[in-house]
């Protein structure tokens, strides 16, 4: 005689896969037990003038019925270009001469802008004080029209 194909883990799989169908038809039962009527009513929410979410809906006699449409922004609004500072003021915090760039610091908004050999107007060193314009460029500022402060 042959000895069964059924092994000692095919029966511990089958009886985990039928456990949890049973646990699954439990919650189930569970769910629809303790489940008040689940009509639309029940599951609406209301936010009232405050911002507050409640299960009430809003008093008409608060709403307000005048909408003036012309306030009434829709998507991003347009940037009003400020006319930022020309020349800037600032200090060469490195500069390397055989490969053409550095950074200056600027000294108002102590941010760190690239310079490029091609943005100079006269040799520059480290620690020179310059004035200098800013463009943005493809990483960032780039600074641009480089001259020294004496």
């Amino acid at each position: 005689m042959a000895k069964s194909q059924e092994t000692f883990s095919k029966k511990e799989k089958e009886k985990l896969r039928q456990k949890k169908r049973q646990d699954k038809l439990i919650k189930k039962e569970e769910r629809k037990a303790n489940s008040s009527n689940g009509d639309l009513d029940s599951m609406m929410a209301y936010v009232d003038e405050f911002g507050r979410i409640s299960d009430t809906p809003p008093d008409p006699t608060k709403k307000k019925t005048v909408i003036n449409a012309s306030s009434i922004e829709i998507g991003v609004p347009k940037r009003e270009d400020e006319p930022e500072e020309q020349m800037r003021e600032g200090k060469v915090t490195y500069f390397n001469s055989a490969k053409g760039y550095g950074f200056i610091k600027d000294l108002k908004s102590q941010e760190n802008v690239f310079v490029h050999v091609n943005g100079l107007s006269e040799t520059i060193a480290e620690n020179d004080k310059v004035t200098f314009e800013v463009e943005h460029g493809h990483k960032g500022l780039n600074a641009v029209n480089v001259k020294k402060v004496s």
